[in-house]
């Protein structure tokens, strides 16, 4: 998560003439300098006053120059952020040009409507686009992204992730559901790591707590593993956790339950570039249980 770069750094300075700081934008530091304030001494002879006005300048002329530099920092900074916006601007081109007018009729029909097979549910992570993993294409999945790739029960009330469920379920009638959890995943290492009692004013506690059975899994199934295996092991497990989730909606488990759609996870591990994949074997007599554990088929290991 970046941080907002200030609109003006000079301004700070000059709000707060005592303080130092370093403010961080696309991975680059911006430093405002400490503004000493023009000291003015008064001479009791008038032969002096040209003195005065000397000192006087000489330390103005200091802080027009380290404004100066800021601003020059400033340009350089905007000066990089044009660029990435350049070498965007090169990519969006490049899409146009060899993959939209060389399938024109296909974005034509994509801009009337759209039947996509498949629901995924994908972390934010930067590192984990399930376009490019499994190659889909634009019109053939419905993606939403969150932490940690959860999938809130019905009862949790309204979410971006049950909205797009909503919608793509009952409106897109989408034949499959994939959640895709993957390695090295800080969501659930922030989950792993948590107290019991959930920090009410973290954003991210309270938004993946919603794998506090994933975790409770894990703690008594490996308790005697190391905390980044037990991360590992609790990646897989909030998948299932998820899966489960998705059959307290009515209308999700209705569609399961005939035929008509099916539920998958999945997990790309991107450290050794392999995916995992596997499909809820729905049998309504196991899911009685709310903590019941999920039988699964078709698990295939790609490498």
């Amino acid at each position: 998560m970046a941080d907002l770069a200030p609109t003006s750094v000079l301004n700070d300075s000059i709000s707060n003439p005592s303080s130092s700081d370093t403010r961080q934008i696309f991975g680059s530091n911006l430093k405002s300098g400490k503004v000493q304030p023009t000291q003015l001494r008064l001479l009791t002879t008038s032969d002096n006053c040209p003195g005065l006005t000397v000192k006087a300048s000489r330390e103005s002329l200091g802080i027009t120059e380290q404004h100066k530099n800021n601003k020059l920092e400033r340009v350089a900074e905007t000066d990089d952020r044009s660029e990435l916006f350049e070498d965007m601007k090169q990519r969006f081109v490049d899409f146009k040009k060899h993959k939209y007018m060389e399938n024109l009729e296909h974005y034509q029909n994509l801009a009337k409507c759209q039947a996509p097979k498949f629901m995924v549910i994908s972390c934010a992570d930067s590192r984990v686009c399930p376009s490019t993993i499994l190659g889909f294409q634009p019109g053939e999945a419905f993606v939403v992204r969150n932490i940690a790739n959860l999938v809130p029960p019905f009862e949790s009330g309204p979410s971006e992730t049950n909205a797009a469920l909503e919608f793509s379920v009952n409106f897109l009638k989408i034949e499959n559901i994939l959640v895709v959890g993957h390695s090295c995943c800080g969501g659930i290492r922030a989950l792993m790591g948590m107290d019991d009692e959930v920090d009410k004013s973290s954003f991210i506690q309270n938004w993946v707590v919603v794998g506090k059975d994933a975790r409770s899994w894990t703690k008594a199934a490996a308790s005697k593993l190391s905390f980044d295996q037990q991360c590992k092991h609790c990646e897989k497990e909030s998948i299932n956790r998820s899966l489960l989730n998705l059959l307290t909606y009515p209308w999700i488990e209705e569609k399961v339950k005939k035929g008509v759609l099916a539920v998958h996870g999945g997990y790309y591990d991107f450290v050794e570039c392999t995916f995992e994949k596997w499909t809820l074997d729905y049998k309504e007599d196991n899911l009685k249980e709310k903590h019941g554990r999920i039988s699964v088929k078709n698990h295939l290991f790609w490498s």
